[in-house]
């Protein structure tokens, strides 16, 4: 059930009046309600993956309530490591699996026949990587004392499996969604316009840009051959964007799903585009795994050697390298988190012997328009290892840019639909200190002018949505 359907529209309508009609003082019955629904949702993709996020949700349930009553550190350290190795071991039968197994055999050039070794023939249960690193945050938040065990099964069922979030994310922590399940709810009016407000920016973004961005992009990268270096770089420049409204209108939905029930949902995008350095992109960029990472892979591995550059720069490539593999069981994602460590290590490196300016100090003092420039050019330019299908191919694509090859017959390919671009461009800058666009319109614009706003971004919906595509981060 996508986001961008009618049938998720027809599903959030009962579930909104169902969830309000129970009445506020019902707080386990709102909840029941909840979990019952999120399942649902869910189970419409694959009903058989229903019992594996209940057992991801039970294994961390009951090894958070066994940290907590257990005695010895060592106790809780089995416990921990049980939900830790469960988890990772759900993503690498389903996830990384095959990949492992095909490049250990392409890696030592193994003549192998077709039945030597068994392959999964399985699809990827949608919303895996989320769900389990949310789940397992919450285990290790609970070793580490910062969130306490939860004692009722429903709520935390609900904290796994709540639907806005469920299958892209925000990756939230417990200590910050948990206790929203416990806590009471009050209607609230305003929060509901600006859910829906939020809900149709999100469609905005996704219908009305993503998607038909998602045309040419898909048209050049099918053969980058038989394209120039300015139609390619126009491309991957499009292909950035496509990725930015889909993902982020898909977090917009999200969270604006989230405020319809009552629920605080963390910002997962901050005008990614605005960035002026490599580490500043992605405090801006799916904010809640780069939090995630920071936090349980790189905060770790640098404690205790904060001053120690090299113990951070390889604490760094290895993070940034399981950023993008977590993206994808491809060496094309490994190749990105490789390549943006690079853009974000090359920043503290010192410019000459003499000096101990770094580029990173000169991209703060810079013009905000030149660094801008520069780091979205980077940026732009290594996600084509994102959108290649291979290594090689992204090779061949660079190759084309570099080589200055001529574009025979350059144009715009979706014309006027282009200029959704700048428009949205315009639109998030203006407004970039607000949670979205559209936020408490009542305070900006009277009630006739807002009207005609919807009812334009609907009509736009109506008779401008591109094909309908899957959103890009279901695959991960």
């Amino acid at each position: 059930m996508l986001f961008n359907s009618f049938d998720f529209g027809v599903f959030l309508i009962l579930v909104y009046l169902l969830y309000w009609g129970i009445g506020t003082s019902r707080r386990t019955g709102q909840n029941v309600l909840l979990l019952v629904a999120s399942y649902v949702f869910y189970g419409l993709w694959d009903w058989r993956f229903l019992f594996l996020i209940l057992a991801s949700s039970l294994i961390d349930f009951y090894a958070a309530k066994a940290i907590t009553s257990s005695k010895t550190n060592s106790s809780k350290k089995i416990y921990l490591w049980v939900s830790i190795l469960w988890n990772l071991g759900v993503l690498f039968v389903f996830k990384y699996y095959n990949f492992f197994l095909e490049s250990f055999v392409s890696l030592f050039s193994l003549n192998v026949p077709e039945d030597g070794f068994m392959v999964w023939n399985i699809i990827i249960p949608i919303g895996l990587s989320f769900y389990t690193f949310q789940t397992m945050s919450y285990t290790i938040d609970v070793y580490k004392k910062e969130t306490s065990a939860s004692n009722n099964l429903i709520e935390f069922l609900c904290f796994v499996s709540f639907f806005p979030q469920l299958v892209a994310g925000p990756i939230e922590r417990a200590k910050k969604l948990l206790p929203q399940f416990r806590r009471e709810k009050k209607f609230n009016l305003e929060d509901s316009k600006n859910g829906l407000r939020q809900i149709l920016w999100g469609l905005f973004k996704k219908m009305v840009i993503a998607d038909n961005v998602a045309i040419v992009v898909n048209a050049i990268y099918a053969s980058p051959e038989d394209f120039g270096s300015l139609t390619l770089l126009y491309a991957t420049s499009l292909f950035f964007f496509q990725i930015y409204c889909d993902f982020s209108g898909y977090s917009d939905i999200a969270i604006g799903t989230a405020k319809l029930f009552g629920f605080k949902l963390s910002k997962n995008f901050n005008i990614p585009y605005l960035a002026s350095s490599g580490r500043d992109f992605w405090r801006r960029w799916h904010i809640t795994l780069t939090k995630w990472f920071m936090d349980y892979v790189y905060a770790p591995l640098v404690k205790g050697n904060k001053q120690n550059n090299y113990i951070k720069t390889v604490a760094l490539f290895i993070t940034m390298t399981l950023i993008g593999f977590w993206h994808g069981a491809n060496w094309t994602f490994i190749a990105f988190g490789l390549v943006q460590a690079i853009i974000i290590a090359f920043e503290s490196v010192p410019l000459s012997r003499s000096s101990k300016r770094t580029l990173g100090s000169y991209l703060n003092k810079a013009p905000k328009l030149i660094s801008t420039f520069y780091i979205f050019l980077l940026i732009t330019i290594s996600s084509v290892f994102f959108r290649a299908n291979s290594v090689e191919s992204a090779f061949t694509i660079l190759k084309q840019i570099f080589s200055f090859v001529p574009s025979e017959g350059f144009s715009l390919v979706i014309g006027w639909k282009v200029i959704v671009i700048p428009i949205l461009i315009f639109t998030e800058v203006m407004t970039r200190k607000k949670a979205f666009p559209m936020l408490n319109l009542e305070k900006h614009l009277s009630r006739p002018i807002r009207w005609i706003l919807y009812y334009s971004i609907i009509l736009l919906l109506i008779r401008y949505a591109g094909p309908k595509e899957q959103f890009i981060y279901f695959q991960f």
